[in-house]
């Protein structure tokens, strides 16, 4: 157990952003699984650019990695545009 004022802190800190941080990984898969469930193409094609932002910015503040985020878009972008 940490002995240390700076360490008991710094356990807090980290708790409180691996919370934030699960949040907006699940709020990710949650948006990736409702893209690839998708039939339409045109409501695909909606979600699509949000989808993409979304990612960057995940992978901006480095709650994933930004070659994760690359194949995660292309494979949702294949997916759009196979659609019919």
């Amino acid at each position: 157990m940490a002995n240390h004022k700076s360490s008991k802190k710094r356990i807090r800190q980290t708790e409180t952003k691996n919370e934030g941080n699960k949040y907006y990984a699940k709020t990710m898969r949650n948006a990736l699984k409702d893209i690839r469930s998708t039939t339409s193409k045109k409501e695909a094609e909606e979600l699509l650019p949000k989808m993409n932002s979304m990612l960057d910015r995940l992978a901006k503040k480095k709650i994933i990695h930004s070659k994760k985020a690359s194949n995660l878009k292309s494979s949702v972008d294949k997916h759009v545009n196979s659609l019919k």
